[in-house]
């Protein structure tokens, strides 16, 4: 089974953005360092899914991005491949 072991958020004021989810949600905001914001979730007996916050791109400016991780990509890959060829199948009635 696949486990998320990480998220980056992109805000056009990331330094913003830190502030709020800080202020909000309680989480560990480190200073940045390249324009990046390492957040901390959860504490040694409450673990949380760690990530960051960045300034996101011009023509993407917001959006959030998560990490997987599995035992192998090329199975995951493999899969993603067949599941979505199986989706397409099914959406013109093959």
């Amino acid at each position: 089974m696949a486990k998320v072991v990480g998220f980056e958020m992109s805000s056009q004021d990331p330094q913003k953005a830190a502030a709020f989810y800080s202020n909000v949600f309680g989480w560990e905001v480190a200073e940045p360092k390249w324009d990046y914001w390492a957040v901390t979730t959860g504490q040694a007996k409450k673990h949380g899914i760690d990530g960051g916050i960045s300034k996101g791109p011009s023509d993407y400016p917001h959006g959030t991005r998560i990490q997987l991780e599995v035992e192998s990509i090329d199975d995951a890959i493999k899969k993603g491949a067949r599941q979505r060829s199986n989706d397409c199948s099914q959406e013109n009635g093959i």
